[in-house]
């Protein structure tokens, strides 16, 4: 199984970006996906998920109203759109597979993927 990020990057405070996720070898459709990230110095934590067919999404409360979660299970990615980024968004986010329908867990995590550095300037 193969979790390939990408769309991370630099970007000015109040900015946005689209970060996205290609998954090979697993049944995408089968699995809930969604991102994490970790900041510096601090523990990997949960962002965002949507389930198999895209008709829910989960946010951690840092991030709801301006992240959205979206996935194409035709071209086997999930999106993540960020808008209104703050300093505090800075940290590597990893795409992620469960088959768990929720607000993960470090713990609910079937697959991960590769990180990719999300750099936000004030």
């Amino acid at each position: 199984v193969q979790l390939q990020a990408s769309g991370g990057g630099l970007v000015q405070a109040g900015g946005s970006l689209r970060l996205s996720c290609l998954a090979s070898g697993l049944t995408f459709s089968s699995y809930v996906m969604g991102w994490f990230r970790q900041a510096p110095g601090k523990e990997r934590e949960f962002v965002a998920a949507v389930i198999w067919s895209g008709g829910t999404t989960y946010y951690a409360d840092s991030v709801k109203g301006r992240f959205t979660a979206s996935r194409d299970n035709a071209k086997n990615t999930v999106y993540l759109q960020m808008n209104s980024l703050k300093p505090e968004d800075t940290a590597v986010y990893y795409c992620a597979a469960s088959r768990i329908a929720s607000r993960w867990s470090y713990r609910d995590i079937a697959y991960w993927g590769q990180g990719t550095q999300v750099t936000v300037s004030s």
